[in-house]
């Protein structure tokens, strides 16, 4: 299996020196796969949180998303560590990123705390 493309760009701490730096730049973006991650990234926006009644994205839940050819993965944290609608969401979330992907999409739940401010939310 193919190992996944990241979302982002290319640390110029690792181009090697026959590598030009203009080329380097130049490959760090890649129109098609910035489109993907767009796709989904609207396609996440139809998945809730239940208690806040506001979608995924805009709650800043989706921290990366990593687009392989053969598999993918959705790095997001939850708002709560005992989130009770978590495996509903887990699997929206999978299910909407398949769909935009067509192959399988690993959800993968980081441990790090959700800060509504990411989301632009005082309280």
């Amino acid at each position: 299996m193919n190992e996944p493309t990241q979302a982002t760009q290319a640390d110029p701490a690792t181009q090697t020196a026959d590598e030009p730096a203009a080329e380097t730049a130049t490959a760090a973006f890649d129109p098609q796969r910035r489109a993907t991650e767009l796709a989904i990234l609207d396609a996440l926006r139809g998945v809730v949180d239940p208690e806040l009644g506001m979608d995924v994205v805009e709650l800043a839940l989706i921290k990366q998303i990593i687009v392989g050819k053969e598999s993918s993965e959705i790095k997001m944290v939850l708002t709560t560590p005992f989130c009770p609608y978590a495996g509903s969401m887990i699997q929206q979330i999978k299910d909407a990123t398949e769909l935009v992907l067509e192959h399988p999409v690993k959800v993968t739940v980081l441990a790090e705390r959700w800060d509504p401010r990411d989301a632009g939310l005082m309280w």
